[in-house]
């Protein structure tokens, strides 16, 4: 632990000009007096840090010394290509390893660089999770983040249908954050299939190593699965008829590629200026509940069932405005 610390000391004075014993024991999360400690060790050790007194005094390596051990460690390495996605790298417990990779990549720029990575920062920042939604990271994510960056099978048991319990032997092949949801990549059997990891009960990770398929894809494979699914839960279609201003909204109501399939293949508008369309919904009750937003810019006109519903949400705001 201390050796690892001492080494960070050391990039972390190889990267700025100098740096107070605060704002070492900030980076360090020590205390002071442990910084003053290391840095004698340092020098003994025959590391050029200096100490300059006084009110604006600090810790400095003299004489442009240059440490060599700024060469990433793989893990390091795969980290940094994440880090503009520092909630993400939390999740999978993975912080350490990308802070240290800034800093060797710090260490080893020139002085008129080094504020890159903070210059960065400040102009791209990744939100992934949707408006109003606050998602909690899975309690097993980093067992399963740890298993996939590895290679390494794992045991898991997880929930089927929220209540059934079944356990499965997968070969980790990759993390996919949709939304703030985590999702696992991974072949069970012959089979690429995707699993909710928040839905994971136990992972139990193998000290084996698999083989991985090469040819594998990850965003390949999870665009064309997310395309399968959302397609897979279109069961059901409705049949209404939509103003221009029905029109127009209607691809940010329901699945956009179902809305923008629809009116392809719908005819022009009618003498009334109203369009006719054919849209594939998850079920009724969804497509109430999404197109009842379009309020008079949309009549549904099948399923009569459907319809029904409609005029009594008519006839209900008629009372309650009259």
């Amino acid at each position: 632990m201390r050796a690892a610390r001492l080494i960070k000391m050391v990039l972390l004075l190889q990267s700025r000009p100098a740096m107070t014993a605060a704002e070492l024991a900030r980076e360090l999360e020590v205390s002071e007096r442990t910084v003053t400690r290391d840095a004698q060790a340092l020098s003994e050790a025959g590391v050029p840090v200096y100490a300059d007194r006084g009110r604006v005094g600090g810790y400095r390596l003299v004489g442009g010394y240059r440490t060599r051990l700024t060469g990433l460690a793989r893990h390091e390495a795969e980290a940094l290509f994440l880090s503009g996605l520092p909630s993400a790298l939390r999740e999978m417990g993975l912080d350490d390893a990308a802070s240290a990779a800034r800093l060797k990549v710090s260490a080893a720029l020139l002085p008129s660089l080094r504020d890159a990575s903070r210059t960065a920062a400040q102009r791209f920042h990744l939100d992934a999770p949707a408006w109003f939604h606050e998602p909690a990271a899975p309690e097993l994510l980093p067992a399963v983040a740890e298993a996939v960056w590895g290679d390494r099978p794992v045991l898991v048991r997880y929930l089927r249908g929220g209540t059934r319990e079944v356990e499965r032997e997968l070969l980790p092949y990759g993390l996919v954050l949709k939304a703030g949801v985590w999702y696992l990549c991974a072949r069970a059997g012959e089979d690429f299939r995707v699993y909710r990891i928040d839905r994971f009960t136990a992972v139990t990770v193998s000290q084996d190593r698999f083989a991985r398929d090469e040819d594998f894809d990850l965003p390949r494979f999870w665009e064309e699965r997310a395309a399968q699914f959302a397609r897979s839960i279109l069961r059901t279609e409705v049949t209404v008829r939509l103003s221009g201003a029905g029109v127009r909204r209607l691809p940010y109501l329901v699945d956009r590629a179902a809305a923008e399939e629809a009116l392809a293949v719908a005819a022009g508008p009618d003498e009334d200026g109203l369009r006719t369309v054919v849209l594939a919904v998850e079920s009724e009750e969804v497509a109430y509940g999404q197109l009842l937003a379009l309020g008079p810019e949309l009549e549904v006109l099948a399923p009569a069932t459907l319809r029904e519903r409609f005029i009594d949400a008519a006839e209900r705001l008629r009372d309650l405005y009259r």
